[in-house]
């Protein structure tokens, strides 16, 4: 059977041939390049749904190092029930096997209402993640935008191959990757409801928008990027267009964008006060939904108490330094926003619904190296360009008290929130390479290691996986603690243990996890599977099995340790918030000879600080190579 491709995709492929309709030789090539893009998604296999017991098996041994022997005895005992020939667990296997035979993705829909758009906690520190770019250093104001022109420059150029469908087919271990995502980053929006947001797609329609939306000291302006030729605005212009702005925006406003970074249900309720009170509000939110991406000319925030500048550049591109800082001057629901600061901070903050990070982190390599080896205008100049057009907002006292409201609960979000960002320069991935180890599996025991070295125990910690080798696919869960991982942190902290048992145990973690890996992104992870077997259940009118009240579950799904791999071809990193209170966030970019890390924890948590994270680290990091090193020459 055929698969079809999703609605949305249809509606976009639809579109795209409404507009090339009247066009010449152009339509022809485009409308090839989407035909070979439906082919390579229609190619893509449905993710299956896992096999219940041996997954119930896997699920036993993820959680053996995490309990205690009466816990662990107790949870294989509720496995044991639920897993029984009749009982629930093989119940509602078996309707999960039928919802996969009718849709596209057994997963999507659930996923996307329990990871974000049902999700209530601010998007800011609990879901939108940073992704910092090389720093610069501006000195005047001039050369911010010059910069800030390129950028947009090199994000149309991006958004051209988008467009015509020209993005390389990516493919992982010869498999053909799924492509959807990147073409939901742009002109895309959430949109705050209760009980569940929703997302608008914008780039759907036969009139694409052709705006972006510029934010300087809290106001925003719709500023045409395109001209009515239907041509991008080459560099030149777009800094005029800039230029304009800022000249409109020298004072600064009331902080409207900060209402972005409540409580979901919270801000849903002041954006309807919002949109309600004035028809120029609900036109100016219109345009800010509807534009390409945002783009924050931000001010000069102080980096005081921050490790490094790499740390302030992080904390701004996630929560701006807060309601004193350039919280304001953001829009937190929009996909993508550029942040282009005037002391050189330039990054991005991204709404984590539509797509995960590597679709984002393409993007940046190709805007960083359109900005590098572009020089002057690429284009030629753009007809009829439409002069800025300042977004204006009429605010009630219901307003006013929302954004105070806002600023409180946003302060308290940036008090809390503490972060240590480095660049680990002995080594990198050429080296772990080099040891026939996997560098992904191998910063993972490194992360393990240094939790165990400050907390005397290993702990659940969630790795994303990508699943794009499957229609729709998104993510899948890495439990990277294992049996083989805790024997690893023992023998290292063993100092009677010798060299070449410490490195056999090192190479059995990192075997361990590499094959863990290869499960879950083949589609044989259990989290998802366990979600979906919990969903249908509440589906059919069912009480929620035991099995997810068991100890061996809320142990093994508080994610004290919140980890990803998100590499890049230039010198960047992702970076965010801890997924709990009492945890750690760690995003790292294995790069050649070094590992940029992006580390976060909680000041609330006595038990949590991520400069001790990063010490701890550094000395794993340290102490894996030498190990290799010492059984290398033990054996010559």
């Amino acid at each position: 059977m055929v698969l079809r491709l999703s609605r949305l995709l249809l509606k976009q492929t639809e579109a795209i041939m409404t507009r090339q309709k009247f066009a010449t030789a152009a339509s022809t090539t485009v409308n090839a390049k989407i035909k070979e893009f439906q082919t390579h998604q229609q190619s893509l296999p449905r993710l299956p749904v896992p096999p219940l017991h041996p997954s119930l098996e896997k699920y036993l041994l993820s959680v053996r190092p995490l309990l205690t022997e009466e816990e662990y005895n107790n949870t294989v005992k509720v496995v044991k029930d639920f897993g029984a020939p009749n009982g629930l667990g093989s119940q509602l296997h078996a309707l999960l096997k039928e919802r996969a035979k009718v849709t596209e993705n057994w997963l999507d829909e659930w996923w996307l209402d329990t990871a974000y758009l049902g999700f209530r906690s601010p998007l800011v520190v609990y879901s939108s993640p940073g992704l910092v770019f090389p720093l610069k250093d501006f000195n005047t104001v001039e050369r911010q935008l010059r910069f800030a022109a390129r950028l947009v420059a090199g994000a149309l150029d991006f958004k051209m191959l988008i467009d015509n469908f020209a993005l390389p087919l990516e493919t992982m271990g010869g498999k053909p990757l799924d492509m959807a995502q990147y073409y939901k980053i742009f002109s895309t929006c959430r949109i705050p409801e209760c009980p569940t947001d929703s997302l608008v797609f914008h780039a759907l329609h036969p009139e694409s928008p052709k705006h972006i939306v510029v934010a300087h000291n809290n106001h925003y302006f719709s500023v045409d990027v395109y001209g009515d030729d239907g041509k991008p605005l080459n560099e030149s212009q777009l800094l005029a267009q800039l230029q304009s702005v800022v000249a409109q925006s020298s004072i600064e406003k009331s902080p409207i964008g900060v209402l972005t970074t409540l409580d979901r249900d919270s801000w849903a309720k002041a954006y309807k006060r919002l949109r309600k009170y004035d028809y120029q509000n609900k036109e100016s939110i219109k345009s800010i939904q509807k534009a390409i991406f945002l783009l924050c000319l931000d001010k000069i925030v102080p980096d005081t108490n921050c490790l490094n500048r790499k740390t302030h550049a992080a904390l701004q591109t996630i929560h701006g330094g807060g309601p004193k800082g350039n919280a304001g001057n953001r829009w937190y629901d929009k996909t993508i926003q550029f942040i282009v600061g005037g002391d050189g901070v330039v990054g991005l903050t991204y709404e984590h619904s539509p797509a995960e990070g590597p679709p984002i982190t393409q993007m940046m390599d190709h805007v960083v190296d359109y900005i590098q080896k572009t020089k002057g205008n690429k284009w030629l100049p753009s007809t009829e360009v439409t002069e800025p057009t300042k977004l204006r907002f009429k605010l009630s006292d219901d307003t006013m008290q929302d954004i105070k409201e806002a600023e409180n609960e946003l302060q308290t979000l940036v008090d809390d929130l503490e972060m240590s960002c480095f660049t680990y320069e002995p080594y990198g991935k050429d080296f772990i390479k080099s040891q026939r180890l996997s560098p992904d599996s191998y910063v993972q025991m490194a992360i393990q290691l240094a939790f165990y070295k400050i907390h005397n125990q290993i702990t659940a910690t969630y790795e994303s996986g990508s699943s794009r080798k499957f229609l729709h696919g998104r993510t899948e869960i890495i439990r990277s603690a294992s049996m083989e991982g805790l024997d690893f942190c023992k023998e290292m902290t063993d100092k009677a243990s010798p060299p070449h048992t410490k490195a056999a145990a090192l190479r059995s973690a990192v075997d361990a996890h590499k094959e863990y890996t290869i499960q879950a992104i083949s589609g044989l992870g259990i989290d998802r599977m366990l979600l979906g077997l919990k969903k249908i259940a509440l589906e059919n009118g069912m009480n929620v099995p035991d099995l997810y009240m068991d100890t061996g579950y809320t142990t093994s799904t508080h994610f004290k340790l919140s980890t990803s791999q998100v590499p890049s071809k230039i010198d960047a990193f992702m970076c965010y918030g801890p997924l709990v209170p009492d945890g750690y966030g760690c995003c790292y970019n294995p790069r050649p000879s070094s590992i940029n890390f992006g580390l976060s924890a909680c000041n609330s948590s006595p038990e949590t600080q991520s400069s001790n994270f990063m010490k701890a680290l550094i000395e794993s990091l340290n102490e894996m190579h030498d190990v290799l090193n010492q059984s290398q020459k033990a054996k010559l």
